[in-house]
């Protein structure tokens, strides 16, 4: 009975994806504004029709949560001064709780990072870069987005942390969400405070959608690797 539910909802969530970033893409702002709310809760409805025995969802869907509050508050950005913010902090508040999910997986298995310390020294290169590359343009926003930088590379390694302890394709699934959100976060923040580029909206909607799904996704297939919570 789950599975073809959450089937179904998976692909209710990928059809409101490609209707979003129709709309976006068309400027056809009322048919955004109208999608763009609904893609989250599906996602939460996929959790909640997942029951495979891992603890850790309460987290999950808090944090989805926080993004749908993020997703809304964006949504405002251009008419209240303090929506930008507000979905950033959203969004901060997200990133947090799928760190402590990642992080409270115990296992034997060694983290990944430990085996391959080169991650480690990318993930940090490429947050630093990224905020080198902003910082000039950023204003009395700096500080607000090296800290959001700071917790999205600590998620993305939280991630690759935990990925040899919940088996694949799982662990798959929980690093191509981080890497994803990374890029979509990376590419709003390019387009707003860097050089606005052509097709930037569809890009982000599309790389946000494809993180949230995967980090979903990744619980639905996890299984128990002598691993708990």
């Amino acid at each position: 009975m789950q599975q073809p539910v959450r089937k179904t909802l998976s692909i209710a969530f990928w059809l409101l994806c490609l209707l979003d970033i129709t709309a976006i893409t068309s400027g056809f702002l009322p048919l955004h504004y109208v999608v763009k709310p609904l893609l989250v809760p599906v996602l939460i409805l996929v959790l909640f029709f997942t029951d495979n025995g891992m603890p850790g969802k309460k987290w999950l869907i808090t944090g989805l949560t926080f993004s749908w509050a993020g997703d809304v508050s964006l949504l405002f950005e251009t008419k209240l001064p303090l929506a930008f913010i507000i979905g950033l902090v959203c969004f901060l508040t997200t990133h947090i709780f799928y760190i402590i999910f990642f992080l409270r997986v115990r296992s034997t298995k060694a983290s990944l990072l430990k085996k391959k310390s080169l991650f480690l020294l990318l993930v940090i290169g490429y947050g630093v870069a990224l905020v080198w590359l902003l910082y000039l343009h950023l204003g009395d926003l700096r500080l607000p987005v090296i800290v959001y930088a700071s917790v999205i590379c600590a998620m993305l390694l939280a991630s690759i942390h935990v990925y040899s302890r919940v088996g694949k394709p799982a662990g798959n699934y929980y690093c191509m969400g981080a890497a994803a959100f990374v890029l979509s976060d990376s590419l709003l923040a390019i387009n707003k405070f860097y050089q606005p580029f052509a097709f930037a909206g569809a890009l982000i909607m599309l790389s946000y959608c494809a993180a949230q799904y995967f980090i979903v996704r990744g619980f639905v297939e996890q299984k128990e690797v002598d691993a708990g919570y």
